[in-house]
Order: C-alpha cells, then structure tokens, then sequence
C-alpha cells in the first residue's frame, strides 16, 4: 500500500486538522504505517522536531496521532505572520527570509513546488499512507495559479480529495456544490466527495439534503460528524484553551491565570498544560482590570516582541505588569514575554527599532540575532525534570536572579525561553503549589494528571469520530485506490 488522501475544506477552520488527525489515529489502529503532511501552513503556533526543525503545531500533533516522530518533511514550507503584510518563510525547518504576500504568491510559492514534491514523495515512499491538510479552501481562484497546499500538490501527487464543511457555520450544501463548481475539470476529477463536520441533532433529518447533494454533484459524503466540545488539536490561529477539565479543584479554591493577549502571539498552547489542570481557570485578557484578581499572569511568546511590548504599554497593561511584580505578586514570562520583561531589547531583526526598554522587572537584556534558536532544551526546576523547545531570534543576558530552565526568576516574576515546560506534569504541580502559595490560595494540584495522556485520550476521540461516524470501507478505498473514475463535470469551472 502507498496511499494517500488530501483533506480540504470550504473554508479555513472547517476542522481540516482535526480530521486529518482523526483519519490517522483511525489508521494507525488498523496497523497502517501512516504519516501527516502540510505542504504549507500559515501559523504562529509551532515546534521543534528533535532534529531542530521547526514545523507548524497541528502538524506535529498530528504526528503524535500516527504514533510517529514528527519531521520537517511533514511541513515543508510555514510561514509565520509578522504584520499586516509580510511573513518569516521557513522552508525545511529553517527560517530563510520574510516576504510580502505579494511576493510570497508572486512567484516564491510556484517555485517551492518541487521541494514540497519531494518531500510528498519521500514520505509517500516510507509509509503505507500519507494523509495531507489543505489549506483554506480549494476554490481560491485567484490563487491556484501559484497553489501548492490544495489542488497544486492534489493534481501533481495524484491524491483524491476529501472536502470538509463545518455544518455548524450553516451553508455547508452550498459551500459543498460552490467548492467543486470553482475548480477546473481537472482538479474536479479528483474531488472524490465531501464530510460534514461538527453536525448537531438527527442524522436522519440531514439525509435527504445529501442525496441530493450527491445527485447534483455526483460525489457521495464519506461521514457526517457529530458536534463535541472539547475536541481540536492544536490550531494554526485559533485563540482558545484546549485540553480544559471542568471538574472541581481537589483543594478548597480554583487558581485563576491570565494570558495577556499580545498582538502575534505565537505558541499560546502553552496555556493548555494550565487548563489541564482541575481548577485552574485560564483566560485571555487585554485590559489591566482584568489583572486585578488573577494568581497568576502569562506574558506569552509572539512573533513581535517590540509590537507587543507598546501594545502593553498602550492598554495600560505595562503599568499594571510593573505593579504586580513590585506587590511580589506570580508573573510568568515565556519566550518573547520574558523578553519583555527584561530591562532592554536591542532589536535589528525583527521590529529593526533598535535598543527598546523594557519593563525592568527581570535582570536581563536582549539582542535579536539573525540566525533562529530552534532547540529542545532538558533540565530541572523546583527539584523536576523539565522538557521544552526554543524558537527566538531573541538571545538573552541573565544578570541577576535566580537560575529558572535557563532564564531568571525574581521574587515571584519568572522568566524563560522554553516553550512547552508546563507539559512536563511534576513541573508543573511544583510551579502551581508555588503560584498559589504567593497568592494566598488554598489550591492543590491534582497528584494524578497526566498531560500527555490527555493528548492521547483525545486524539483516540478523534478516531472514535472517524471510525463510528464515517464510512471507512470506503474511506480505506479512497485511500488505497485513489478519486473514482467517471466523475461528472459541474458547470461552470474554475475562469479561464
């Protein structure tokens, strides 16, 4: 078996990475060797693979759902968002400029085309099955001249493709029939059928709008999903806390986290590793008032340190950060927050506006290098072992404090490149004693929470959802054989 399937959407957000992930859980309990694949991803939530790669989050998640090591031949081209208008091109793993929009798909991107290929193919060649996400939508005419993520690599590959619409938006009969009715015969030919996604109520009621659907189009529906809560891996760019458990604490008060919603904010996953936690209630602020009755605040990474430090300083929230740390009240800076709370950034790189102050709350000082700090760090904090992984062009020079997983901590402010620390579970119990200790809260972790095994639990959810709610005979043929032959042309195509 060499198969492969692309899973595409009528719109970004459909649940393309939570289905791709959910079709690889299903087929690696099967006993298929399988592995996930983004051509390109647009994200600012991403990782570093042990051989220092670095690759979007969902990617490296769903790399988890096949029970494989994530690689960069599993997302060959991110780009992570720095503005308005440009974006850092990492290809490979490894950053290797920024470029406008215009002059990412002016050319750049038509010319990237066989280094994804390439590593399609060798992926292709080591696995049973490779399952690839799209990105957006397939019948974005005014780029599929330059396209390599959806019917660019669709066409070039040879891989039916799997449409998914989120039933929940509503429209999803006429964002099925539009995305097929936009694209050329060609790619039409390989557009194989469709799955609805995050439906709510009687199955039996949506039958009749499918059969016709399959009557218009010619092309059945592989599944219809049901909506649940609770379930996503993680996201390119959607801000939300994953992983949450809502039941009681196992002492007498919750603990109550504020994220400081930062302009760019990059890998806010970290937060999940809090939510996981019983009683701990994370939330996502952008006013100082919000502050007030939080035990502990998160200054989180971001993709522009000097752009978030002047949006702190205009909501006010600066000030309220300074105060917090003076009154010996938890603050926890990680990547480009701890940057910010140190006492200057010199910053040609990124912002290019040179030495910047910053908050004075951590006796460091920064200087943006040219070349990215991609590693996965190991260590030990308050008496745990502790994994995580870097991603900064922010170098940084300690001067004081006292040592935490190679930053500093001061009093109750800490500070720290690592992403990911808190998903290490001894860690993270022995940072939240500590927490809700200054804090004057009567708040214990739960001695038996286990987030990887969270992980895991949820990504057999997703392949629950696959195997009890989608058709996966014809799912597996789909894969092995490839899109039907004799599928009908819909009028009016993709414009010349």
């Amino acid at each position: 078996m060499s198969g492969g399937l692309l899973v595409a959407g009528t719109t970004s957000d459909a649940g393309k990475s939570v289905v791709t992930a959910g079709i690889c859980r299903w087929l690696v309990r099967q006993g298929v060797k399988v592995a996930p694949f983004k051509a390109q991803n647009m994200s600012l939530n991403s990782f570093v693979t042990r051989e220092g790669a670095e690759i979007g989050r969902a990617q490296a998640m769903q790399a988890q759902a096949c029970r494989v090591e994530p690689t960069a031949l599993m997302n060959p081209v991110l780009l992570k968002p720095g503005g308005e208008q440009s974006s850092q091109v990492v290809l490979l793993g490894k950053p290797v400029g920024e470029l406008s929009a215009r002059g990412y798909h002016g050319g750049r991107q038509q010319r990237l085309l066989g280094t994804v290929l390439d590593c399609l193919a060798e992926l292709r060649g080591t696995y049973d099955a490779v399952i690839c996400e799209g990105a957006g939508s397939p019948a974005e005419i005014n780029l599929r001249r330059t396209d390599i993520v959806n019917m660019g690599i669709a066409r070039n590959a040879g891989l039916p493709v799997l449409v998914v619409g989120d039933i929940d938006r509503g429209g999803v009969f006429a964002s099925f029939f539009g995305t097929v009715a936009l694209l050329s015969p060609e790619d039409q030919a390989l557009v194989a059928g469709f799955l609805v996604n995050k439906f709510r109520g009687d199955v039996s009621l949506l039958e009749p709008g499918l059969d016709m659907l399959h009557g218009l189009t010619g092309r059945r529906t592989y599944g219809v999903l049901p909506f649940r809560h609770g379930l996503g891996i993680d996201e390119e760019d959607g801000l939300g806390v994953r992983n949450s458990r809502a039941s009681a604490p196992v002492g007498e008060d919750v603990l109550r986290v504020a994220v400081c919603a930062v302009p760019l904010m990059s890998n806010f996953t970290d937060a999940d590793a809090l939510a996981a936690e019983p009683g701990v209630v994370v939330r996502f602020v952008d006013r100082p008032e919000e502050l007030a009755d939080a035990d502990l605040v998160v200054v989180p990474g971001t993709r522009g340190t000097v752009r978030a430090l002047e949006w702190l300083h205009e909501r006010g929230l600066a000030d309220a950060l300074v105060a917090r740390a003076a009154e010996g009240r938890p603050i926890l800076g990680i990547c480009g927050g701890f940057q910010i709370l140190g006492e200057h950034i010199e910053d040609e790189v990124e912002s290019r506006r040179g030495r910047v102050e910053g908050l004075g709350v951590l006796p460091l000082r920064v200087r943006f290098a040219p070349e990215k700090i991609l590693t996965r760090p190991e260590g030990e904090a308050l008496g745990e072992r502790v994994e995580g992984y870097e991603i900064h062009h922010g170098v940084a020079e300690v001067t004081g404090g006292e040592p935490f997983l190679d930053g500093c901590r001061v009093g109750q402010t800490w500070g720290t490149h690592w992403h990911g620390s808190l998903e290490s579970d001894g860690f993270r119990r022995a940072f939240l004693r500590e927490v809700a200790a200054a804090a004057g809260r009567r708040f214990v972790p739960a001695p038996d929470t286990s987030f990887a095994a969270l992980r895991e639990e949820q990504l057999d959810r997703l392949g629950d959802l696959i195997e009890q709610h989608a058709d996966t005979d014809a799912l597996m043929r789909l894969i092995e054989s490839g899109a039907p032959q004799g599928l009908p042309f819909i009028p009016p195509g993709a414009p010349a």
